[in-house]
């Protein structure tokens, strides 16, 4: 893609991070409603990338929502965040964005401390158990406000003890080691919890 004479490749560790649910006054800024409760992710790149909502049907004539902002400023204001970007002039431009979805480049993430992950990482990674036993793998997390919980579906063509889905709290009395470069979770938890 090209915007304004420069060429723009799309991200291919693009991630949605959030999305556009208005426009933010009268001089082009918007509003973005973060998917994390931590939205560094919006704050550690200026260069963030739309597709337009999925239930959205551009018409005939009408423009399609830049593929590319440049944001030139972004704050917490509340539950959301406040943006301005120079491919929005105006509150109609800014307004047309509504819906939108936001999407950063994975490498822009700010780096996560030791013992600290991004959701997205975990997503995929096997989970076996102390004494080597696969439980399945990470389908997504759930937020329950003191904790995140992984939800461990079946890897296909196990057996009916091992395949029920799980819920294991991502706390330490649990999670004995995570690897990345492995693409692993140990967990003190039985095949038959």
């Amino acid at each position: 893609m090209t915007v304004q004479g420069e060429i723009v490749a799309w991200p291919e560790d693009a991630i949605e991070v959030g999305r556009i649910v208005d426009a933010w006054g009268i001089k082009g800024g918007i509003k973005v409603l973060p998917f994390s409760s931590d939205p560094q992710a919006l704050f550690s790149t200026r260069r963030w990338f739309l597709k337009p909502p999925e239930d959205k049907i551009v018409p005939a004539g009408a423009s399609a929502p830049p593929a590319l902002l440049r944001v030139t400023d972004a704050r917490e204001q509340g539950d959301v965040i406040v943006a301005t970007a120079q491919d929005v002039p105006d509150r109609n431009a800014a307004e047309s964005l509504r819906g939108c979805r936001v999407f950063v480049s994975r490498a822009s993430f700010p780096t996560a401390d030791v013992g600290e992950y991004y959701w997205i990482d975990l997503i995929g990674l096997t989970v076996v158990n102390r004494q080597g036993e696969a439980l399945g793998e990470v389908a997504d997390l759930l937020d329950t406000g003191a904790h995140s919980v992984l939800r461990v579906v079946p890897a296909a063509g196990t057996d009916a003890v091992a395949s029920a889905e799980r819920l294991i709290p991502f706390v330490a009395a649990y999670i004995d080691d995570v690897s990345l470069s492995q693409r692993r979770i140990t967990v003190d938890w039985g095949l038959d919890y």
